[in-house]
């Protein structure tokens, strides 16, 4: 199945800027169309409604809110020309929680590509990779900010434990990876080789030329996986999300967050 309709994430952040750019990229090789959507928070620290508040002041807040999203747009337009996608790339500005706009928005997308999440994003329009990739149902590949290459994955990198969350990434990057040039599969102290033998298969069927490099159980997992991107230059990480629960990885540090935070090229994301 081809890659046709694809969702940004704009919110007017640097690493936002990066994903509408590799979307372009992406639609741009493939002949798909790319919707981005604000997704902005109507949530204050006070309500802007009470009767103790001054209108004067209701006035203000509102004013505010609404420059916050009028930026953002403005941001978009410029970026326009640019992306060179002309009746092919359009824009909507939603109002609710932000993470669940998106969740629920990208259930109707090939994908939804996202900026990495930063702590200086106003807090209105802050979204979160990792909770969409929880929620969405869909791929969600991550592009850390700065990032500026273009949306060819000539080698790329497959993070596999054999779990359900990785079976399922490695799903849905099939259709970005087929015919694309490589993948490394990396696993982290193996349990049996048969597995790994029919996943190699399952790839060469798929017209992606595969190996397989194999860590051992003292290597610790995430810094594994980055320090592999980074020596070997892979333009794609394939990985799922929270094996284990999203408390469980939030208290313990796990591997989705570190590497989310540490990545330097993009991240697709499934659970």
């Amino acid at each position: 199945m081809p890659i046709m309709n694809l969702l940004v994430a704009f919110n007017g952040s640097d690493a936002s800027v990066a994903a509408l750019r590799y979307a372009a990229s992406l639609a741009r090789a493939r002949g798909a169309h790319v919707t981005a959507i604000l997704a902005h928070s109507t949530h204050d620290v006070i309500n802007r409604h009470s009767r103790w508040i001054p209108q004067e002041a209701q006035a203000l807040l509102d004013q505010a809110n609404g420059g916050i999203v009028k930026a953002i747009e403005e941001a978009f337009e410029a970026l326009r020309g640019e992306l060179n996608l002309g009746e092919a790339l359009s824009f909507r500005e939603v109002p609710g929680r932000v993470d669940t706009v998106l969740s629920e928005a990208a259930r109707t997308y090939d994908a939804i590509i996202v900026g990495r999440h930063m702590d200086q994003d106003d807090g209105h329009v802050s979204l979160h990779p990792d909770r969409i990739a929880l929620l969405s149902g869909r791929p969600v590949i991550v592009v850390p900010e700065g990032y500026t290459a273009q949306a060819r994955h000539g080698h790329a990198a497959l993070a596999w434990d054999g779990g359900r969350a990785a079976a399922r990434a490695l799903s849905d990057a099939l259709r970005f990876l087929e015919g694309q040039g490589k993948v490394s599969v990396l696993t982290v102290d193996r349990r049996s080789d048969w597995p790994v033998r029919d996943l190699l298969l399952h790839l060469s069927r798929h017209d992606v030329q595969a190996v397989h490099e194999d860590f051992p159980e003292s290597h610790p997992v995430a810094e594994t996986i980055l320090s592999y991107c980074d020596r070997h230059d892979t333009s794609l990480l394939v990985m799922g999300a929270y094996e284990h629960s999203k408390f469980r990885e939030d208290f313990l540090g796990g591997v989705t967050a570190k590497v989310l935070s540490g990545i330097r090229i993009p991240v697709l994301l499934s659970h």
